[in-house]
C-alpha cells in the first residue's frame, strides 16, 4: 500500500522543473536541456509533453482557448468566453505574470499573450460576421472580448491566484468590455 502524496506526472513535473528554473536563472538562460535534467527525464521526453519552452507557461489556456473556439458557435458569446476561465486553478501561467521580472518572461510572455488574445479576437470576430455583424463591429467587439480575457487572466494572477475564482475577475473584465461598448 502507498502512502503519501502520488507522484505528480511527468507534465507537471516537467512544469514544476521549468518554473523553478525560470525563477533561478531566467527564462532565456534556461535551457530545453536544464529543464528536462531537472525533472528527471530525457530531451525527447520533454518534447512528448511540451514543444517549446513557452508552451509550458501556456498549456492548461491554449486548451481552453481551443475549446473555446469549439463551443463558440454552440452557445452564446459571453458564456463561451466565460468557460474559459471555468474552474481554471492556478498553474504556470500565473506564476509567470505574477512573477514575470524575476523569470525575466516579460517580453516573451507579453508577446505570447498577444498571440492568445488575437486568436480569441479572431474567433469570436469570424462567428459574429457569420451572424450578419458587419466587420468592423464585429472586428471590435472581438478585440474587446479578447482583451477582457488577457486583462482579467493578468490581474488575477498579480491578485494572486487562488484567492479568487477566475471567472470572477473575467465577469468583472467583461461587464466593463460590455459598457464601453454599449
Amino acid at each position: 500500500m502507498s502512502t503519501g502524496r502520488p507522484k505528480a506526472s511527468s507534465r507537471e513535473t516537467i512544469s514544476e522543473a521549468a518554473c523553478e528554473l525560470f525563477l533561478e536563472q531566467g527564462y532565456e538562460r534556461t535551457a530545453v536541456a536544464d529543464i528536462a535534467a531537472r525533472a528527471g527525464v530525457s530531451r525527447s521526453s520533454f518534447f512528448n509533453y511540451f514543444e517549446s519552452k513557452a508552451a509550458i507557461l501556456w498549456a492548461g489556456f491554449d486548451a481552453r482557448i481551443d475549446e473555446f473556439t469549439k463551443r463558440l458557435d454552440d452557445t452564446g458569446l459571453r458564456e463561451a468566453v466565460e468557460a474559459i476561465a471555468s474552474d481554471f486553478t492556478p498553474d504556470a501561467l500565473a506564476l509567470a505574470f505574477k512573477n514575470a521580472e524575476a523569470m525575466q518572461v516579460g517580453d516573451e510572455l507579453e508577446r505570447d499573450a498577444g498571440l492568445r488574445q488575437a486568436r480569441i479576437a479572431a474567433a469570436i470576430s469570424r462567428r459574429l460576421r457569420a451572424q450578419g455583424v458587419g466587420a468592423l463591429r464585429a472586428d471590435v467587439v472581438g478585440a474587446a472580448h479578447a482583451g477582457a480575457v488577457m486583462a482579467a487572466v493578468r490581474q488575477w494572477a498579480q491578485d494572486g491566484a487562488g484567492r479568487r475564482p477566475l471567472s470572477v475577475r473575467l465577469g468583472d473584465a467583461l461587464d466593463i468590455a460590455r459598457l464601453t461598448l454599449a
